[in-house]
């Protein structure tokens, strides 16, 4: 198992987060040393999306305007289909993202994400997956799209839904491990 102590992870998400996506990357990366922290637009808890309705609530550490994406070695970004959508057209959000990738951290999306790698420029010229309906999103901003459980692309780490969760979160450590990846702003 990896050894994260000592790393500091940002796991960004809003209401409608697919409750797995969210809690296993949490656990495991906790579980592996890592400092993880639940960050939100909102103060509070924000509730998941668990099979056919609502989920658990889930605490928030810090609120969106509180975080620096510069005290993180990673973001997380959970998917299910409400969460990303209101996350990208917030434009906080969209940046805190934008700057994760241009600081060279990890930034890791599943499911519903890579939207939200669409929306902030991020995805055009990568090597991505996602969810299959996300897939011509995908292809439109200009990646190429791979149906693989997981794809790391220069620190850039897509996943497919919750059945990749254990791979998704093991690539994770991985590449946090690997240190910080040069590429151009999005």
């Amino acid at each position: 198992m990896a050894d994260l102590k000592g790393k500091r992870i940002a796991l960004l998400a809003t209401h409608g987060f697919e409750q797995s996506e969210l809690e296993v990357p949490r656990d495991r990366l906790t579980g592996m040393g890592a400092e993880v922290h639940v960050i939100a637009p909102e103060d509070g808890d924000i509730k998941g999306w668990d099979g056919d309705d609502w989920g658990r609530p889930v605490s928030i550490d810090k609120t969106l305007d509180q975080a620096s994406m510069d005290d993180y070695d990673a973001l997380v970004l959970p998917g299910g289909q409400i969460n990303p959508d209101l996350l990208r057209v917030n434009d906080d959000a969209l940046a805190f993202i934008k700057r994760a990738y241009e600081s060279g951290k990890v930034l890791a999306a599943i499911c519903h994400a890579p939207w939200l790698l669409v929306e902030t420029g991020i995805a055009e010229g990568a090597t991505m997956t996602s969810y299959p309906s996300v897939k011509t999103d995908v292809k439109n901003a200009g990646a190429t799209w791979v149906d693989e459980a997981v794809v790391a692309d220069n620190g850039l780490i897509t996943s497919r839904n919750p059945d990749d969760l254990e791979v998704f979160s093991k690539k994770i450590a991985e590449e946090i491990l690997e240190g910080q990846h040069t590429r151009a702003a999005a």
